[in-house]
Parts: structure tokens; sequence; C-alpha cells
């Protein structure tokens, strides 16, 4: 997936539609000359709604389009006819996608599901007519209600990608070149940090023709939690990832270090990731022998599952697929 095509989050105007005025009409024939209040109710305001598409894997459609403007409703009319709606305006997005207001940055709602539709923003109320307000004392009330009017305000549009395997790791951890190996996905690899700056997916092929979906999250560093480094845009697709994969290269200072700082990031970001399935994965296993393996895993201090790969050498490769299916079925 090409970084210029995938977009993540979206800033747009939304202005829904004005209500219609209720009418305030008598009846009139050749035999009434004076007949009672018959004026109808006003249509409503179009809404600006969001609607699931699970054949959509980006915001990129929505990316232009800085301003939806839904339809006013329609004058309510005499003998009692109310007027039409305006016209809502339908935005499919991809699944995951949660809508956020840009001033407050309040989470209104997540779509999560395909074909769901939620209001965005809700059009102006349509008027009532002159015949709702007679009364015992009002034989003949000469006003109906105006409509309401439509609202006008920004909305903010993120995704959150869905996979099975979330990768979590700093800069050059080796997570593009893993998801490379194990898939068909072709992220853009380099030796500099934040080579990835969108999510990669890879379908990952496992025994008897099963596979598993594979996420390759943009490397987090330290206080990615309050931004930094871009990092809340990061972390929130770990969110809908069914088991964290934490990768730490074999020639780190300190493994059992950077997995917490990873871990407390997580936590900091939202607590309930804590109780996703973690492994731990240390690559980069061909700069290390046998030994010196061994010495890692004595100053390990973890409390999941671990073990050593390497995408160079395919060293571990299937073990890690065995461990992460493992996983997957259990959970």
């Amino acid at each position: 997936m090409a970084d210029n095509n995938f977009v993540d989050y979206v800033k747009i105007c939304c202005r829904t539609g004005n209500g219609g005025s209720g009418s305030a009409h008598f009846f009139r024939d050749n035999m009434t000359a004076k007949g009672g209040p018959d004026g109808g109710d006003g249509g409503r305001g179009g809404h600006i709604i969001l609607k699931g598409n699970r054949n959509l894997w980006t915001l990129l459609h929505l990316k232009y389009r800085k301003h939806v403007i839904a339809g006013n409703g329609f004058n309510g009319a005499g003998s009692h006819k109310s007027g039409a709606y305006g016209s809502d305006i339908t935005l499919e997005v991809p699944l995951g996608t949660v809508a956020k207001d840009a001033e407050s940055g309040e989470v209104h709602f997540e779509i999560t599901e395909h074909d769901q539709e939620i209001i965005l923003l809700k059009g102006g109320r349509g008027g009532l007519g002159n015949a709702h307000f007679k009364s015992s004392t009002n034989q003949t009330p000469r006003f109906a209600q105006e409509g309401e009017s439509g609202k006008e305000e920004w909305k903010i549009l993120e995704l959150k990608i869905l996979a099975d395997v979330g990768l979590v790791g700093f800069p050059n951890a080796g997570k593009s070149t893993l998801l490379s190996v194990v898939s068909a996905a072709k992220p853009k690899i380099a030796n500099y940090a934040f080579t990835t700056l969108t999510p990669n997916l890879g379908i990952v092929s496992y025994r008897d023709s099963r596979s598993f979906v594979m996420a390759d999250i943009p490397g987090i560093i330290e206080n990615a939690h309050i931004g930094k480094g871009l990092g809340i845009r990061f972390l929130r697709h770990i969110e809908r990832n069914s088991v964290l994969l934490f990768l730490v290269p074999s020639d780190a200072e300190d493994i059992t270090k950077e997995y917490y700082i990873l871990l407390n990031e997580l936590q900091m970001f939202n607590e309930e990731l804590l109780h996703k399935p973690k492994i731990l994965a240390i690559s980069k296993a061909d700069l290390v022998d046998e030994e010196l393996k061994e010495m890692i895993e004595a100053e390990l201090e973890v409390d999941i599952p671990y073990l050593f790969f390497s995408s160079v050498t395919q060293e571990g490769i299937n073990q890690l697929k065995d461990q992460i299916w493992k996983v997957l079925e259990t959970d």
C-alpha cells in the first residue's frame, strides 16, 4: 500500500440542511369560506451520515473533500402536506473509522460493521404547521413554526487499522523487513529511523492454507503517548489488533528495558491494550551466536512468550508463525 495512497486522518467541514418551515394555512374550497387550520409541517434538513464499507481500507477518497453540505428541508403546505426532507449525505468509510469533534476532541462513535450507518451531524428539525397550535381558545392560529437551522461543524475522521497481529517496536527494529519476508507486502525498508510513516498490511500464509493479517505499525518512541514523534497517530492503529508482537533487536543495549518502555507507552495511551495477548520477538538473531543468546535469555525479565528470529537468514520464522497462530487460536 503506497504511502501517498494510504490516508488515515481527514478533517472535514460538515454543514447540515436547514429544516423547512411549517405552513400557516387554512382550509378553503367552494363550499368552505372559513375553514380551520390545515398547515403541514416542514421537512427536516439533511443529515450527514457515516456508513461502514468493508471493501475500503483508507480515507483517501475523503482527503480532498473538505466541505460536505446536506440539502435543506422543504416548507410545509396546506391540506396537512408535510415538506420533503432535505437530501442526506452519506460518506462511506472503512471499518475502524472513529469520528471526533475537531474543536473539543470528543469521540462521537466508531464504525465497526459493514453497512452500519450512524448520523455524524443531524439536520435541522422541520417547523410545525399551524394545525398543531389549534386549541379551544385559539381556533384560528395564524402562525406556524419556523424550521430549525442546520449545523456547521468541523469533524475529524481517524482510521484504526484492523489486523490479527500488530508489530510494535522502536524505529529500525526490523518490523518492515519481517513483514516483507512473511508476506507479499512491500513496505519501504531503509537503515534510518521512521522509514515507515504509514501502516502496512500483509497477509501471512500459514500451514494448511490458513493465513492471518499482520500490520507493520510505524515505529514508536519514548513519550509517544503525548504525541512525540507523531506517536498518537501511530498508537491508535494498535487498538484494533488481536495480538501484539513486540520486536526488539538482539543488539539492543537492554532488551528488557526496551520492551517495558514500549509497554508503558501503550499503557499510557490506552490501559486496555495491556490485556491483549503479547509476544516478544527478538530480531536480528543472525548477529548473535548461541552463547550470546543464552546470555541474553539469562538477563531477560519478561512475563510473555519470547523467541529469536532473523529475517535475513529465515532463522526462527516458522517458529514465530507457530507461536502467533497458537496465541490467535487461544485468544
